[in-house]
């Protein structure tokens, strides 16, 4: 009978692992299915008990940082980070009231922000990224003067 309920085990944690897909139940998925073959074998409740706690602990502990790193996937870096410092071209006036403003950065067209509601930021003039904030870019004006337009 304890056979039949580890195997039980066994398979919820196999369709929780199925649902969550985030290798969190496979570890007690092989510890009851340690303990079904431990019943098979005429191991007593008490000793199957045992088994399953000591191979799940055992599995979470040495095997899921290796599967982890092997089996999550991969994040993707966009370093927006890099763009802190650098110097776009405002090609849509920058006005935070009336929430407008675009500027190009890396050749990329970004949303834009002024870092102070009072300063609008005019079309074709520099400035410089002190943050990005989710898709936007918040900048401040630079000292340097901006390219003139190519006719």
């Amino acid at each position: 009978m304890a056979v039949l309920i580890w195997i039980g085990i066994l398979i919820l944690f196999l369709v929780i692992e199925a649902i969550t897909v985030g290798l969190t139940t496979i570890w007690f998925a092989v510890g009851a299915l340690a303990a079904a073959l431990a019943g098979m074998l005429g191991i007593g409740v008490i000793g199957q008990i045992v088994l399953f706690f000591g191979v799940s602990s055992a599995l979470l502990i040495f095997t899921r940082p290796i599967a982890l790193r092997y089996f999550t996937p991969r994040q993707i870096r966009t370093n927006y980070e890099d763009a802190v410092g650098k110097t776009v071209k405002i090609t849509v006036r920058v006005h935070n009231i009336n929430g407008t403003g675009t500027a190009v950065l890396n050749g990329q067209e970004w949303t834009a922000r002024s870092k102070d509601d009072r300063i609008a930021l005019e079309e074709g003039t520099l400035a410089e990224v002190v943050a990005v904030e989710g898709v936007k870019l918040i900048l401040v004006p630079t000292k340097r003067v901006a390219l003139q337009k190519q006719e």
